[in-house]
């Protein structure tokens, strides 16, 4: 197939992209930056342009096959209203440009559009499916929004598949990157309470989703891709660890979270128990369906 992506350039991208193209697919990633890296995986090309822009880069999307929308701004850090609305806007009209340039295509074509387990907002110990109801604070909000604005593609007859995702754990990127160090330097331990749920993916399970949802046509809207067993913050301190063979006593206190990163240090604090029931249902293997799994095969020779 022919795989137009934004947000093909990043630490899910990246990966994700190259193993669509192992698997004989043709991948133009949409990026801001007129030069490519080097050197270049067969099976890769890049466009330049803004997705939250409109633009030129538009007249290519009617070309592909599968759309993949993985663009928008980091949510990792402080929020002021600038960062919100930079936020809000990398997604919501990134979103409604593919849209309008999937107006003119193929109506047979697959529109896969990110959204996050943030959709659910702060629910506590409730086990949440994609059947569950949204949140209320800001990412859910947001995640609300970017989701209407990516069924609307259903009205033009294209196939629409949300894929809300947990934190994709990785190589070379994400949410380990910034944790490992601190466990190598022994200071790594659990964040705040640790009793927050911690709804995850290995990146390998993850694109392996990608595939599986294209070979499935049955299956449309949202979709959680999380791996099976999400764990609490602790016990996630624990399994990092146990594979970088260090402690895992020394907290990150609640104040501390809440001083450093203001309104994003709450949703570090709570976090989602979030299940990938429609993946299971429809017959999905993980290949890492626990945290130990996991962590032993990305950093085994890290210990």
């Amino acid at each position: 197939m022919k795989i137009f992506m934004t947000g093909g350039s990043g630490f899910v991208g990246t990966f994700l992209s190259r193993q669509l193209a192992q698997k004989g697919h043709e991948v133009t990633i949409l990026s801001r930056s007129e030069r490519a890296p080097a050197p270049t995986p067969t099976g890769i090309s890049f466009l330049t342009g803004n997705p939250a822009q409109e633009g030129p880069w538009m007249a290519a999307v009617s070309e592909h096959d599968w759309i993949i929308n993985l663009a928008g701004a980091s949510v990792f850090g402080r929020w002021d209203a600038r960062t919100k609305q930079n936020i809000y806007d990398s997604r919501i009209l990134t979103t409604r440009n593919l849209i309008k340039a999937l107006a003119g295509g193929d109506r047979h074509q697959l529109f896969c559009s990110t959204s996050a387990v943030g959709y659910y907002g702060l629910r506590g110990e409730e086990t949440l499916t994609e059947e569950s109801a949204p949140g209320t604070d800001f990412l859910a909000k947001l995640a609300q929004d970017w989701e209407a604005e990516a069924l609307k593609a259903q009205d033009l007859g294209v196939r629409v598949v949300i894929t809300r995702f947990g934190l994709v754990l990785g190589k070379n990127g994400g949410v380990l990157d910034q944790l490992v160090p601190l466990f190598k330097k022994f200071l790594g331990g659990p964040v705040g309470s640790g009793k927050q749920w911690f709804s995850w993916i290995h990146q390998e399970d993850h694109a392996r989703a990608f595939l599986f949802l294209k070979d499935h046509p049955e299956i449309t809207g949202p979709v959680n891709l999380t791996a099976p067993n999400p764990v609490r913050n602790r016990e996630l301190a624990r399994a990092l660890g146990k594979a970088l063979h260090r402690p895992n006593f020394l907290p990150a206190p609640a104040f501390m979270v809440r001083l450093l990163l203001g309104e994003f240090g709450q949703v570090v604090l709570e976090g989602q128990k979030v299940l990938p029931q429609k993946l299971l249902t429809a017959g999905f293997t993980f290949l890492y369906p626990t945290i130990d799994q996991a962590l032993s095969h990305l950093l085994g020779e890290e210990g």
